[in-house]
């Protein structure tokens, strides 16, 4: 199978973009700072963005929750299975809630509403990719690193049939008749 993948945002773009992300986190004084990463996609972002965090100035724990949704065209956070979530106790917490990218919204909306009824003081969202014409839920991120166009994406963490996560850009699967890739990604 012959699959073309082109650059869509580079190494040194998305590493700016980053680092501007933790300034702005930075500059809201978060106390008790959780960052929880959705995985599988979020890994890379959210290493590289916590990192920059500290460079910020801020000391964030690091959580991580594992979910999946199911079920083709379904609606509604009954559809979301729970195959991690996060150990430590986010009572009074701000929350920081990072995925690769934001779609249907389905999938955050699930997690940032079991946050909050667990206690947490705040939950905000960022999302290294936002795809609003796909929106399902009513979310949106109080960070985002990039508008993305619609198109399937790959690389920094974001995978297509579990190939291109290890890329070090984002980029978009050129559609053809060997891929059958659509404008849509398997995460949010």
């Amino acid at each position: 199978m012959t699959v073309q993948i082109n650059t869509l945002f580079d190494e040194n773009a998305i590493s700016s973009r980053i680092a501007d992300l933790a300034h702005s986190i930075a500059e809201t004084k978060p106390e008790k700072l959780l960052v929880v990463a959705v995985l599988k996609g979020s890994f890379i972002f959210a290493a590289d963005l916590v990192r920059a965090m500290h460079r910020a100035g801020l000391q964030p724990e690091m959580e991580f929750m594992h979910l999946s949704s199911y079920g083709a065209g379904t609606v509604g956070s009954e559809n979301i299975r729970i195959l991690r979530d996060v150990e430590s106790d986010v009572n009074g917490r701000d929350i920081l809630l990072v995925d690769d990218i934001l779609e249907s919204g389905r999938t955050l909306h699930f997690a940032k509403e079991r946050l909050t009824k667990r206690g947490a003081k705040s939950v905000q969202i960022v999302a290294l990719l936002d795809k609003p014409e796909r929106r399902k839920a009513a979310i949106s991120a109080d960070y985002v690193g990039f508008a993305c166009p619609d198109k399937f994406v790959v690389g920094y963490g974001m995978d297509m049939g579990h190939a291109w996560r290890q890329l070090p850009f984002i980029g978009y699967v050129v559609p053809g008749e060997e891929t059958g890739a659509a404008g849509e990604n398997e995460g949010d």
